[in-house]
């Protein structure tokens, strides 16, 4: 499917009953598209420069607020990458969309319209190698900084532009306001980039191997492959999690094989084949 404008391709995926609520006027300028019918909607991310990750605590460049956003040693050193523009799922993979391409739904929380849950990163291998076969296209998993670019979309703050801890409730679920439980995607808000649920509702799962630091981390947005690759890192935070969990630099990590009912995923894709 070619790229055309937001609002005709959102208004096609709420039809469809993938999108919960319309994209908004901040969002206007994001191209979506979709490779194949069970291929997951994606937005194209203009190509730019990242700060990544967080001053280290108690340095002459930390923030007023970072003390009470539990920053850490394992956002640091903040360091520049130069991101090249990729595309990335306007969503969290969808119950509906998983189903479709892997024949079976794992998540604890069954749905459609919600997001997956309950796999492990190498069940989210399994699918974008299916998604790679079913389209021809470069399906992957985001890297870590792919995925800290687009949730910031523009910004170097603690949190995107138009979101605060006391803002958080309208633009991703968490501990606050889930009721301990996932929810349709794109019932948020998106961001200045188009993106649902990039903070909070699931963890996401990418491609980097974990590291407690960003000591020799790659500047081009690569995936990092060194360090412990048992524990791949995930993005985001989760409805299980504080609001000041759902900050764009906050890292975690999970086990390969493990399955929780808060950790799902959204694809990627290089743009080099259009």
């Amino acid at each position: 499917m070619r790229s055309c404008c937001t609002k005709q391709v959102a208004q096609a995926l709420i039809a469809s009953g993938v999108l919960a609520v319309s994209i908004d006027a901040g969002a206007a300028d994001a191209k979506l598209f979709r490779d194949c019918d069970v291929c997951p909607p994606m937005t194209i991310i203009p190509a730019g420069r990242l700060l990544m990750g967080s001053p280290e605590p108690g340095s002459a460049t930390a923030r007023d607020d970072d003390k009470e956003l539990d920053i850490g040693f394992e956002e640091s050193p903040q360091h520049p990458v130069n991101i090249a523009s990729f595309a990335l799922g306007t969503h969290e993979v969808t119950q509906r969309e998983w189903q479709a391409v892997m024949g079976y739904n794992p998540s604890a929380q069954q749905g459609d319209t919600l997001p997956v849950d309950s796999i492990s990163w190498e069940e989210a291998q399994a699918y974008v190698t299916k998604l790679r076969q079913l389209s021809g296209k470069d399906y992957r998993l985001p890297t870590e900084a792919e995925w800290e670019y687009a949730a910031r979309a523009g910004s170097d703050a603690n949190f995107p532009a138009g979101v605060s801890l006391t803002s958080m409730d309208a633009h991703g679920w968490h501990r606050n306001n889930a009721n301990e439980r996932s929810h349709p995607v794109g019932s948020r808000q998106p961001n200045a980039f188009g993106l649902y649920d990039m903070l909070g509702n699931v963890w996401e799962r990418t491609e980097d191997c974990w590291t407690p630091h960003y000591e020799g981390a790659p500047t081009d947005g690569s995936a990092r492959i060194d360090g412990d690759c048992d524990f791949r890192v995930v993005r985001g935070g989760s409805w299980v999690n504080w609001p000041r969990f759902l900050r764009p630099a906050y890292r975690f990590r999970y086990n390969t094989t493990s399955k929780y009912e808060f950790v799902g995923l959204r694809v990627a894709r290089s743009l080099g084949q259009r």
